[in-house]
């Protein structure tokens, strides 16, 4: 997919699709630049893609502070001279009913998932708009576009992030730089491995092709938009979600 000796950074990359997306991008040559908030899952992942004889960079960060997020991109311009590649993944989840959700549940979910991939996309638009090229990836949820009980906070934030993958994509088009947003549905890691045999059957019955999705159909999406086979693709959501919602 000529990404040989391309940058790419991915948030929530030590575990699950984030994880797959990393490994995904190394295999295709790429240098990753891997971020989250634990060092010890960084480690293993960044030792794993060298001992396959890709490049790999750890950087400890919590996305949702804007300090964190400019570092992390300096970081990755100062080791590997540039940033062709940004997949904004780091999410979390604090469920609960409405009536019941706390504020700080509600500030937790929207911090990481929302003003996270503000604060990346911001810094690394500075780079990319220099570079005159980039590729900016956002990993939404199909429950941002179709909603689910019990988790207004996040399905909000996934919403929201679709909104700012369109208005960035208008700002950056210029400049060369394509942005887009995947909405992945149930994917198989997790968070979906503590689900009751039952409730993975009820779920399961609600997608067409019958099954969970892999971490790696997601990674599959991405590194067909981070390619140059999708130049002319910019402020879209793909959804992958095993047809779960059309």
């Amino acid at each position: 997919m000529m990404l040989s000796d391309k940058v790419a950074i991915v948030t929530g990359a030590s575990r699950g699709i984030g994880r797959a997306i990393a490994l995904a991008f190394a295999a295709q040559g790429v240098k990753v630049v891997a971020s989250a908030r634990s060092a010890e899952a960084l480690e293993s992942l960044v030792a794993e893609i060298e001992m396959q004889g890709g490049k790999a960079l750890a950087v400890v960060a919590d996305v949702a502070t804007s300090a964190d997020a400019d570092n992390l991109v300096a970081q990755a311009v100062a080791a590997f001279e540039r940033v062709d590649i940004l997949v904004n993944n780091a999410g979390i989840t604090r469920d609960g009913l409405l009536l019941r959700m706390k504020n700080d549940d509600w500030d937790a979910v929207l911090d990481t998932n929302l003003k996270g991939a503000f604060f990346c996309v911001r810094a690394v638009a500075k780079v990319m708009s220099k570079q005159r090229c980039g590729r900016i990836i956002n990993i939404s949820s199909v429950v941002g576009e179709m909603g689910n009980p019990g988790q207004a906070n996040y399905c909000a934030s996934k919403a929201g992030l679709l909104g700012l993958t369109k208005s960035v994509a208008r700002e950056l088009a210029r400049r060369n730089v394509t942005v887009n947003a995947i909405t992945p549905g149930f994917i198989a890691t997790e968070m979906t491995e503590g689900m009751t045999d039952k409730a993975r059957e009820t779920l399961t019955e609600q997608i067409p092709l019958g099954r969970l999705g892999e971490s790696e159909d997601i990674a599959h999406a991405v590194l067909y938009l981070a390619s140059d086979q999708a130049s002319y693709i910019t402020g879209q959501v793909l959804g992958v979600n095993g047809g779960m919602y059309m």
